[in-house]
């Protein structure tokens, strides 16, 4: 396998992994009364986390295993921007890191669940809209 197709190949299965988060993520959200927000919010951040990672594949950067977006966002090459504040990379780690885990902190409110959503789904989109249509075409064998 060429290396180019190789990291095709890596990337696509990281996408695979991130849709299944947003999907669960979505799903979840729709409970409504009830909603695990900090489960919602979970998988709104491992979907960018590994459209993030994806990216990188695609470009043959390393990067450290991690939840930190902030640092995964620092990987990105110099022409790559998104439209993702330091405050919503921080707040989206959290979520992987804190709130995930038994803790004192306040419970998440499902505004910011959907927040968690609608941020998931913007960076998606603008990854998206630069990799690749091979890779975006994800297929199961």
């Amino acid at each position: 396998m060429h290396v180019n197709d190789q990291r095709f190949a890596i990337a696509r299965e990281w996408i695979i992994k991130a849709e299944n988060d947003l999907k669960n993520a979505t799903h979840t959200l729709k409970m409504s009364r009830g909603c695990p927000t900090d489960t919602v919010c979970f998988h709104a951040q491992q979907c960018v986390e590994k459209y993030l990672k994806a990216f990188l594949v695609f470009k043959g950067i390393d990067f450290p295993r991690t939840h930190d977006i902030e640092q995964l966002v620092s990987l990105l090459p110099e022409n790559i921007w998104l439209r993702l504040s330091i405050k919503e990379q921080r707040c989206l780690t959290a979520y992987a890191t804190v709130t995930r885990y038994p803790g004192e902190y306040e419970p998440i409110p499902m505004d910011e669940a959907r927040q968690g959503v609608k941020l998931a789904r913007r960076v998606r989109k603008e990854l998206r809209d630069i990799l690749p249509k091979e890779i975006l075409s994800v297929r199961r064998k």
